[in-house]
């Protein structure tokens, strides 16, 4: 009778065979030269899971310098960026190869970088893998490939259960950076992760202080760009990671009012995050920006929280505090400049459109909620409407109906203005030649007047801008 491990074993090695057959020429290659090669980790389980890409890892028993040689005159390119870690980089007909030397890593106290030790076998290499699922290889030097699986990686596979090879405590001792992955997974993948890995996550989370902001960084986003983000996030805040990297996400978990009849900021948070993923394909899909304004949108409540005479409470101002927090945290955790202030400008302006009521905004309020969104309109678009968590009915098709009549002026007002082109309808040269004045800061004041005018009025024309112009300028020599 054929066991779950068998089965698995002739899927992943004909899969193989059919999708990366480089895989085996390069396996030769080790084999005449006198080393072992084998496919392992996410490669094997992404076999097991129908999901193998162009980017496949090795683990060998040869030395850095070793594969070099061998490799060389196989590949189409090599790199050497991660060989102090024991790492190989190569790349042969758009699959990209990276071939490490059997090792263990371990974190010592207050390091924020591993200690890299290289292994003479592939079962100790295997137990110091992250987890279950990718501590399985396939050994492709021996005279049929053979499938490695000491931990029972195909059973937790088939189960869907996250669990580590060693003890949890080893794992996370070793790289406490898995613990993010360990949510990443849950989230990205759906698997369960086991109970004692939740434990161990929730007493080792402090742990995490010593990993470097970009190493959270780049999990967070692979987090952040999972298709079931709550899944992830409650993990992060559930076992305490979160407040160590993001302490405002856990802080949203406070009630609207003290009588504690309305569904808390962290709840709305989180369905806001998923109905601004479900309206995505306005953005042309899965998109960090939006996903990340959804999460940090509401973080300046908790520090804006007011009681009111009579019950319930009020959040005044809590956009403003929150897109100064939002750039705050997200410089600390090192994402780029340009991500930083679209984000922060979408927390920014996410509560605008609450003014626009039954359409009562004039066509000059309209211009200037294009002209404050810019290029991020669409994106604001998604997350004004994904901001309407209320369970009334009759009120969340009323506000549905007021941005759709919204998102119709704005379209009728850009096929007739050109709204994100808005500009004055006279340049800096033409006011200078009118007001016979030279560049400074007089030029600078006169193009805002004439910006305030065009958002108010529309487009003026030449001649009446130019006569608008010299009453202005006739106002301000008086």
């Amino acid at each position: 009778m054929e066991t779950p491990v068998s089965a698995a074993s002739e899927i992943a090695i004909s899969a193989l065979r059919e999708r990366a057959p480089q895989a085996l020429s390069l396996a030769s290659r080790f084999k005449s030269a006198g080393f072992k090669l084998a496919l392992v980790g996410g490669s094997v389980r992404d076999i097991l899971l129908g999901r193998l890409g162009n980017d496949l890892d090795f683990t060998t028993d040869a030395l850095p310098e070793e594969i070099k040689k061998i490799i060389k005159g196989e590949v189409e390119d090599i790199w050497e960026i991660g060989a102090k870690f024991g790492t190989i980089g190569a790349r042969k007909d758009g699959i990209v190869f990276e071939i490490t030397t059997y090792r263990s890593e371990i974190y010592v106290a207050e390091s924020r970088k591993p200690e890299v030790k290289f292994g003479d076998s592939i079962e100790a290499d295997l137990l110091r893998r992250d987890f279950t699922v990718n501590a399985m290889a396939i050994e492709l030097t021996t005279e049929t490939p053979t499938f490695i699986d000491p931990h029972n990686g195909v059973r937790d596979l088939l189960n869907k259960v996250l669990k580590t090879p060693g003890s949890p405590e080893l794992s996370f001792g070793d790289d406490p950076l898995r613990m993010l992955r360990a949510a990443r997974f849950a989230a990205q993948l759906g698997f369960i992760i086991s109970p004692e890995l939740l434990a161990s996550m929730t007493e080792m989370a402090k742990r995490l202080e010593i990993i470097s902001a970009e190493r959270i960084r780049d999990e967070f986003i692979k987090i952040v760009m999972s298709p079931n983000l709550r899944i992830g996030i409650t993990t992060l805040v559930d076992t305490g990671l979160c407040d160590q990297f993001l302490p405002e996400i856990p802080k949203l978990r406070l009630e609207i009012d003290e009588h504690h009849h309305h569904k808390d900021v962290y709840e709305h948070t989180l369905t806001v995050v998923e109905q601004s993923m479900a309206l995505e394909n306005r953005l042309g899909g899965a998109n960090l920006v939006i996903r990340l304004a959804a999460l940090l949108h509401d973080i300046g409540k908790p520090k804006t929280r007011a009681l009111i005479d009579g019950g319930g409470v009020s959040f005044h101002h809590h956009e403003v505090v929150g897109a100064r927090m939002t750039k705050e945290r997200l410089r600390k955790l090192r994402f780029d400049h340009d991500l930083i202030e679209d984000v922060s400008k979408l927390v920014f302006l996410h509560l605008r459109f609450y003014g626009y009521g039954g359409g009562e905004w004039t066509d000059s309020a309209v211009r200037r909620y294009v002209r404050d969104a810019g290029e991020l309109l669409n994106h604001l678009h998604v997350l004004t409407r994904a901001d309407c968590t209320t369970r009334n009915k009759k009120k969340a098709e009323n506000l549905a109906t007021n941005y759709d009549h919204l998102e119709a002026r704005i379209a009728f007002l850009m096929e007739q203005e050109e709204l994100l082109k808005i500009r004055p309808d006279l340049d800096g040269h033409e006011i200078m030649e009118i007001l016979g004045i030279k560049a400074g800061p007089q030029v600078g004041k006169a193009y805002e007047f004439l910006m305030e005018l065009r958002l108010e009025q529309g487009p003026l024309g030449q001649e009446r801008a130019k006569q608008e112009l010299l009453n202005w300028w006739s106002k301000t020599q008086s």
